[in-house]
């Protein structure tokens, strides 16, 4: 293969694929990119990670078409370091690949793009749309609960499934990490239809939202039992999805909490922020004292000392103290966009309900902790 292509477009191309490859491969070939020049005049390329799939077209000059496979992060580097506005030329051949920019020689060693892994889709029977502005915050609303322990791997990622909302259907996006739940519902888009559940896993939603940022119009969104893909245009992301059985997580929501505390979201989140700057790394705990239309936060700590803040809100049930893990509680309210959120409770040990208003496309769920 033979082709040229300017510094830029390659180096966003790179910058898309190579952050998919795992940076240790017991498998040689997952370390490298599929590179693909066309007669058309466009470079495809291809990285993988057996699970996570992205390919990405970028125009190029193409002298002869090809493909191989070389270095994903070399590659990556050498294009980052180039001078600005240069022309790259990537020629390869007899197991090696020459890129030449400037004054720049490099020459690497490549892989035969025969055995070069890809994940085989099969049939995708459902598939829609959606705006790429609403798949970015179904992301950013629900990303962050998304639990990190390997052993309960069902809950390492967004579950997505259609359900029958107040008459009208409605896709809804959840994840929790058995501390904190967070959920977005959508109107149910057109394709959806008979839309199986799955589990998008936490490395194909931080990819994917990385891609969102690039992108105007909508995501053709195209999924079966056990595969996702996303086509965000010049990027194509596909998936394996999570094989397990999500929690049925509607039972956690409290439906009956009738102590309601309406406050600014912005102010209420630097007042935990505030007093727990003293909070142990461990438990993180601060503790909210409610009285009428007063909210006391504070945090005490063997080590460090004590800390307390009031803050204002509206509040008109009986006074009680609950505790909370701060950063979960941040994590909430840095995701409310609105200047009043609703605060839910009903006693220091059950579940705190969270949102905006009854209206929000958004509702959080976050446990007390003793305090």
């Amino acid at each position: 293969m033979k082709a040229t292509i300017e510094r830029a477009t390659l180096l966003k191309g790179l910058s898309h694929v190579q952050s998919v490859v795992e940076r240790r491969n017991t498998i040689p070939i997952l370390s490298n990119v599929l590179l693909e020049a066309t007669a058309e005049g466009t470079l495809k390329l291809m990285a993988t990670d057996l699970d996570l799939q992205i390919n990405e077209s970028v125009a190029a000059a193409v002298d002869q078409p090809g493909a191989t496979t070389v270095s994903a992060h070399t590659l990556f580097d050498i294009a980052r370091k180039l001078p600005e506005g240069s022309q790259v030329q990537l020629a390869a051949a007899e197991g090696r690949m020459t890129i030449v920019a400037g004054r720049a020689r490099f020459s690497l060693g490549t892989l035969p793009r025969d055995d070069f892994p890809v994940i085989a889709e099969g049939e995708l029977p459902t598939q829609f749309e959606l705006p790429a502005e609403t798949l970015k915050q179904i992301i950013d609303k629900t990303r962050f609960a998304i639990s990190t322990e390997e052993t309960r791997y069902y809950l390492n990622g967004i579950f997505l499934h259609v359900a029958d909302g107040d008459g009208s259907p409605v896709l809804k996006a959840a994840a929790t990490d058995g501390h904190r739940l967070a959920r977005v519902t959508l109107p149910r888009p057109e394709g959806a239809e008979s839309m199986p559940d799955v589990i998008v896993p936490r490395k194909c939603i931080g990819e994917l939202r990385k891609l969102l940022d690039e992108v105007d119009g909508s995501v053709g969104v195209s999924l079966s039992p056990t595969k996702i893909r996303f086509d965000l245009g010049s990027a194509i992301l596909t998936s394996k999805l999570i094989d397990g059985t999500f929690p049925d997580y509607s039972r956690v929501i409290p439906t009956g909490n009738d102590k309601i505390l309406r406050i600014d979201p912005k102010s209420f989140m630097e007042g935990v922020d505030r007093v727990s700057t003293i909070a142990t790394e461990k438990t993180r705990a601060v503790k909210m004292a409610l009285d009428r239309d007063k909210i006391t936060l504070s945090v005490t700590s063997p080590e460090n000392g004590t800390a307390a803040e009031e803050v204002p809100g509206e509040y008109v049930s009986l006074p009680f103290e609950i505790g909370f893990n701060s950063r979960y509680l941040m994590d909430i309210l840095a995701q409310v966009d609105g200047d009043m959120v609703e605060v839910h409770l009903a006693d220091a040990a059950a579940p705190t309900l969270i949102r905006e208003n009854d209206k929000a496309p958004a509702l959080y769920v976050l446990m007390p902790m003793r305090v």
